[in-house]
């Protein structure tokens, strides 16, 4: 146990350092980019390299592969200017902090998710604009989830159990408790909304992880009910969207929620909820990189509806935005489609209503993610755009997030969900183990 602590440590350290030694280089951004992105390869390679020895969550292994690669990939995408160097410092940051809330116990992961949810809170006061104003709504949120999970610590049951609750509904997003997600991925500089869109849920499904099989009846009653809610009210609202940014935050809302309804239901969270939630964030971070492109060649402020005919003049990105939006919409063969069958196959129902509100709104990504690579895609080519396909570090990123959910995507089932008999009191303890 002491030996798996240290490794946690040092796992989760590392990013921190990788963020010191890149603030050293602030005078060039293109190897602070450069060394950011290493950093980040050497946490992925560090935890690899120890994951024998980590103490395994209940969610098992794959959050803590999928954090330090996406972080690497939001990085890699960003073009190598002075204005988001700070974005890559805080993205190791952000990566550190992640790694201690997945692989320490309590009070150390609570306390990492209070430190989380304040520094999110203080770059959503600084980050806006005249197309993003301030929202107090979404810094209040995530204020509320500092409280939460400060309560959690101090508080008895079951008070405690519904304050983690709670808190996990702010990182992992859940209605009424959406709007910190939904400010995150529209206001943030730089590559973070493409890191926190996985970062914040990943977090918050270890969260609830450990306090689900502990919840009251009502309390999950509760959380079933605002989950088909927030399904079903992310998937109109993501119908009706014109900004893409704010369009992927009500889809992954959507699918969060359907996550959240699942979760309810089985009173647990296993590596099959982890493969649902590493990969709806994964497939989600693709399509804000994938726009990203879209945004530095043409403005921040661009309006999506004055883009198209970009088949013709980038085929390259045509081609993977394509496969991104087949994978964000959860068609096979790709990780979410692997997912959510996951889910739908064993997990028990408790009524057939919310079984099909949950399939409609799943039916539903088909139709604002296929409207909106459609409308980039294809159309009348405008004379007045300059049409300059994907460069290599774009190419190689996106390339990555695609390979990534496909091999989610086609790998063995009890690679992400084995056994989980016991899981309730394993969820509790964190010894669930890992079957390769």
């Amino acid at each position: 146990m002491k030996d798996g602590m240290l490794i946690a440590w040092l796992v989760s350290g590392l990013p921190l350092l990788g963020a010191l030694c890149s603030l050293l280089l602030w005078s060039n951004p293109a190897r602070l980019k450069l060394s950011s992105v290493v950093w980040s390869l050497v946490s992925l390679g560090s935890i690899v390299t120890f994951s024998g020895q980590l103490v395994i969550p209940p969610e098992g292994l794959l959050p803590l592969y999928l954090l330090p690669l996406t972080a690497m990939i939001s990085m890699l995408a960003q073009p190598p200017h002075a204005d988001h160097r700070l974005s890559s410092i805080i993205t190791l940051g952000f990566l550190g902090l992640g790694l201690c809330v997945v692989t320490n116990q309590r009070p150390v992961s609570p306390v990492a998710s209070m430190l989380l949810f304040f520094l999110v809170a203080v770059l959503l006061y600084r980050h806006h604009s005249v197309l993003w104003p301030m929202s107090w709504w979404g810094i209040g949120t995530y204020a509320l989830g500092a409280v939460c999970a400060a309560l959690s610590i101090v508080a008895a049951a079951p008070l405690s159990s519904v304050a983690s609750v709670v808190a996990a509904a702010v990182l992992l997003p859940l209605m009424p408790f959406h709007d910190g997600h939904l400010t995150a991925l529209t206001r943030l500089p730089g590559n973070l909304p493409s890191f926190i869109v996985l970062l914040l849920p990943i977090t918050g499904l270890h969260g609830l992880a450990t306090v689900l099989p502990t919840i009251p009846d009502v309390v999950a009653w509760t959380v079933s009910l605002f989950a088909l809610i927030g399904a079903f009210y992310g998937a109109v609202k993501a119908l009706a969207q014109t900004r893409v940014r704010l369009l992927l935050a009500y889809a992954s809302l959507s699918f969060f929620s359907m996550l959240w309804w699942f979760a309810a239901a089985t009173r647990s969270a296993t590596p099959r909820f982890a493969l649902l939630a590493g990969t709806v964030g994964l497939a989600t971070s693709g399509l804000l990189v994938a726009w990203q492109v879209v945004r530095t060649r043409y403005g921040d402020d661009v309006d999506f509806q004055a883009i198209s005919g970009l088949a013709s003049g980038m085929p390259r990105y045509a081609v993977l935005l394509s496969l991104l939006g087949l994978a964000a919409m959860g068609l096979p063969p790709f990780g979410v489609f692997a997912g959510f069958m996951g889910l739908l196959l064993t997990a028990p129902f408790p009524s057939s209503a919310g079984l099909v509100i949950t399939l409609l709104a799943w039916l539903a990504a088909s139709w604002y993610i296929m409207q909106m690579v459609q409308r980039l895609l294809f159309g009348l080519r405008r004379p007045e755009l300059r049409y300059t396909d994907v460069l290599h570090t774009e190419l190689a990123a996106l390339s990555i997030v695609v390979l990534a959910l496909l091999v989610l995507g086609v790998a063995p089932a009890n690679l992400f969900a084995p056994d989980q008999t016991g899981s309730a009191a394993h969820s509790v303890t964190g010894s669930l183990a890992w079957n390769r």
